[in-house]
């Protein structure tokens, strides 16, 4: 009898064996089969921002490299919060991913009570994609021609004047909460839905200035159809050297850029996040990808998901505390 238990017990685990192998090989040989299917792309902004247009310049080459289409998704709404929220609930199996940016991964989330979700923990951030300076820009009727004359005639009219972002809680309106701050200024913030119908309402003077990544506004920058005053990085932006920067134009110390990364939903295989992390680092070094995001303002990156993380992590602690030394309400 025990000599038969014995013989049953080794049978058994044997079986369990072959079954584990099985399964491990059916694990291996699906993820290595990555990706099988369509991938969808969400883009959290409408059409014709700066987010979008850097997600579709990259889109087409990803696609290309791994075989299968991306379908680009713009779901706008709540500076990128509602796009976003839709990815992170998604099945964390690489065919849904999302093109975030400094707003809907690293201010909003930082900011919001109850916060919607956690970039860090709920999404397996891929890589950072590019980094662009903002820009202020006039109406070319805007009684104010330069930042001087900006910061003059707001100390003046205290509460009169106003200024336009693509969102509420997104780099441009900080950029804008910034300028307030350091210059001492009132000014009234009207938040837009986008880049594209702000800056429709700059060039009809519904607004008479304005912040927006500079890649969304370069064309009508050089076309003449809107007047850039001054870029908010540190130095000037090599592919626009005849616009000055904040600290140039008369804010000295001043400084603030835009971000954008590639994301996946949490808990998305390593070796989903990596194969995507390395295709997309590589469409990055292109020279022809590198001379189209610099012509549209923006410097290409392409890190490692390691070195995103702690990126979206300091990005997260510092405009928390922009945030809180400054009172900005964004709800």
């Amino acid at each position: 009898m025990a000599r038969l238990n014995f013989i049953k017990s080794c049978r058994l685990a044997l079986s369990l064996m072959v079954l584990l192998n099985l399964f491990v090989h059916a694990a291996v040989n699906a993820q290595a089969a990555y990706p099988d299917r369509p991938i969808k792309l969400v883009v959290p902004y409408p059409p014709g921002g700066t987010t979008d247009l850097l997600a579709r310049t990259l889109a087409p080459r990803l696609s290309e490299r791994l075989g299968q289409p991306i379908l680009i998704e713009n779901r706008a709404g709540a500076g990128g919060v509602i796009g976003s929220q839709v990815v992170a609930k998604s099945p964390a199996d690489g065919y849904t991913l999302v093109f975030g940016s400094i707003a809907s991964h690293g201010i909003l989330p930082a900011i919001q009570t109850p916060q919607p979700y956690d970039p860090i923990r709920d999404f397996a951030p891929v890589s950072l994609v590019a980094i662009t300076p903002n820009v202020l820009l006039a109406n070319v009727s805007a009684p104010a021609k330069n930042l001087s004359e900006l910061i003059a005639l707001a100390k003046s009219q205290p509460g009169k004047l106003n200024f336009g972002s693509t969102s509420l809680g997104g780099s441009p309106h900080m950029s804008g909460e910034l300028l307030k701050s350091q210059a001492k200024i009132q000014m009234v913030h009207v938040p837009y839905k986008g880049g594209a119908p702000m800056l429709v309402d700059l060039m009809g003077g519904q607004i008479s200035f304005a912040f927006d990544n500079l890649p969304s506004s370069i064309q009508h920058i050089r076309s003449g159809k809107v007047k850039a005053l001054a870029v908010t990085t540190a130095k000037r932006w090599p592919h626009a050297p005849e616009i000055p920067t904040m600290a140039e134009a008369g804010l000295p110390g001043y400084e603030s850029s835009a971000w954008f990364g590639l994301l996946a939903p949490g808990n998305t295989p390593k070796a989903v996040v990596d194969l995507l992390q390395r295709h997309v680092s590589a469409i990055l070094k292109q020279p022809e990808v590198e001379k189209i995001y610099l012509e549209q303002g923006a410097m290409p990156v392409g890190n490692t998901s390691e070195e995103f993380v702690r990126f979206i992590t300091a990005e997260m602690q510092k405009w928390k505390t922009v945030v809180n030394d400054t009172g900005v309400k964004l709800d």
